[in-house]
């Protein structure tokens, strides 16, 4: 039968600005507000900001919520409505645009005191979904209080700024001078930094900042997962949020579609609460899919660790792994450009001639460059070594593959920043022995511990043991060697793909 009464929420239908600046599902909206407590609903005295509000909707459902939590104490409808939006619910809009929506969104109206706003009570057209253009503040060509290139955010006057209100003053509470109990949001992810191949650093982390400045009693955001295992400009931010005692509840979810269908940020994305007046473990539950994993009550820095490890089941085998203590894998990885050569270096031959006689590996077809090119490690050309891909394949789905395969190269080879060196070492023999080790359901899942984004970097490696190479090694071989049980096996294979690379 065709159902002729449907009326979508039209906050369901929206396409994302950009996948920095993504619109927040309502059903998602409600799963954060469920993580505060259910009296600040009927608290007639709570108050609640979003400072990065996009549609608005994060305060239509907490408008929705105080509506029925104080119908008895506030009867009248629309008495109700004109305290719960004149008091109790600020918005700061990150755009011009954004402060329309919103307001359309929770008042019902463009202008919080126009003809068809639902609250009475408003003076002026802003009502308390703010938004005032603000300027970047250019020094040596980025801004100093969001990193954004003054090449590309120096804007006419007619186009957006993008230097989003919150965290381009140093004093924040002065917005609304006032203080707030519950501060939530979904805030913009990057902005472009001017740097090679569509570079960008990361932003959201400078709206918790600023916003733990307003000292509320909750604060809520959903932001990227990458701050797990630092990444750009986040080292200082994951050791801040690893050792606040105050987060009290983290969800995690590495595979972003099942937060935003559609969209693809790799590394996944996370919610969490942060309380005030926590000072214990926190509650981490892992989310795959339909699938909920069983919370788990732990710390969000494990003893010994600098990075969060952020599935639960994860935690026995690592402690496994470094109970026996081995130097670790990453000893004998590269850094970046482990011969100084770029991802766009051009200055090869396609055909090996004369002094070319180099073999270079790089992204596309190889070709052939003097030794004179090579700017530095020339003592690993004559050796063999293993070449990986700095980039992960593929997307966040699952199983992953995690590395793409690895290349045995022997002497006079070399390669661009494409691919991260392994080696050198002595042999053929242990070379393959090497490559083998990688391609390992094992292996790659250490790396997983350690991975939050596309590129795979040096520190990626740390949880990875070193072996003694003189021999191959199996996964069986491996989970013997860690005593790794049948279902923590069963585990590692939900999460990570098998490759059937030979190297004999």
């Amino acid at each position: 039968m065709i159902q002729t009464n449907y009326n979508p929420d039209v906050l369901t239908c929206l396409a994302n600005l950009s996948n920095d600046e993504v619109f927040t599902p309502p059903t998602l909206v409600n799963d954060i507000l469920d993580l505060l407590p259910q009296e600040l609903w009927s608290n007639p005295n709570a108050t609640f900001l979003d400072p990065v509000t996009k549609s608005g909707v994060f305060l239509r459902e907490i408008a929705k919520r105080l509506m029925k939590g104080l119908e008895s104490q506030i009867p009248d409808k629309q008495e109700r409505i004109n305290h719960i939006f004149s008091k109790q619910v600020y918005g700061i809009a990150i755009t011009e645009l954004t402060s329309l929506l919103s307001r359309r969104s929770v008042y019902c109206s463009k202008t919080a005191n126009g003809k068809y706003s639902i609250c009475e009570t408003f003076t002026n057209e802003q009502g308390n979904v703010h938004y005032k253009r603000m300027q970047h503040t250019w020094q040596g060509g980025k801004c100093t209080y969001c990193g954004a290139s003054q090449e590309v955010y120096d804007r006419d006057d007619a186009l957006e700024t993008y230097a989003y209100p919150l965290i381009h003053t140093k004093n924040p509470e002065k917005i609304f001078n006032m203080k707030f109990d519950v501060i939530v949001g979904n805030p913009p992810y990057q902005l472009s930094d001017g740097g090679a191949q569509m570079s960008a650093s990361p932003v959201y982390h400078k709206f918790i900042q600023q916003a733990k400045k307003l000292n509320p009693r909750y604060l809520s955001m959903i932001i990227p997962a990458r701050w797990y295992n630092g990444g750009k400009g986040l080292d200082d931010f994951r050791a801040e949020m690893l050792k606040d005692t105050r987060l009290a509840e983290l969800h995690d979810f590495p595979d972003t579609s099942d937060c935003f269908p559609g969209l693809n940020i790799r590394g996944g994305v996370c919610y969490f609460l942060w309380d005030r007046e926590h000072k214990d473990d926190c509650k981490i539950t892992s989310h795959k899919g339909d699938r909920v994993r069983e919370p788990v009550m732990r710390p969000l820095l494990e003893k010994g660790m600098d990075v969060f490890v952020r599935y639960n089941e994860a935690i026995s085998i690592l402690k496994k792994v470094q109970r026996l203590k081995e130097k670790s894998f990453s000893e004998i990885v590269s850094s970046r450009k482990p011969f100084g050569l770029a991802t766009n270096f051009s200055g090869f031959k396609k055909n090996k001639e004369g002094t070319n006689n180099i073999l270079l590996y790089r992204f596309g077809d190889n070709g052939y460059i003097s030794d004179t090119k090579i700017e530095r490690n020339n003592s690993f050309v004559n050796e063999w070594k293993v070449f990986v891909p700095y980039s992960s394949p593929g997307d966040d789905s699952y199983p992953h593959l995690i590395l793409s395969k690895p290349i045995v190269a022997g002497k006079n080879t070399c390669c661009t920043e494409t691919y991260l060196l392994i080696g050198p070492f002595a042999n053929e023999k242990r070379a393959k022995n090497v490559a083998g080790y990688m391609t390992t359901i094992f292996f790659r899942f250490m790396i997983l511990l350690a991975k939050s984004t596309q590129h795979i970097t040096q520190k990626n490696y740390n949880f990875v043991p070193l072996q003694d190479f003189e021999e191959g090694w199996t996964d069986d071989k491996l989970f013997s060697k860690y005593d790794i049980s049948n279902d923590e096996v069963e585990f590692i294979k939900t999460l990570i793909r098998p490759m059937d690379i030979s190297y004999e």
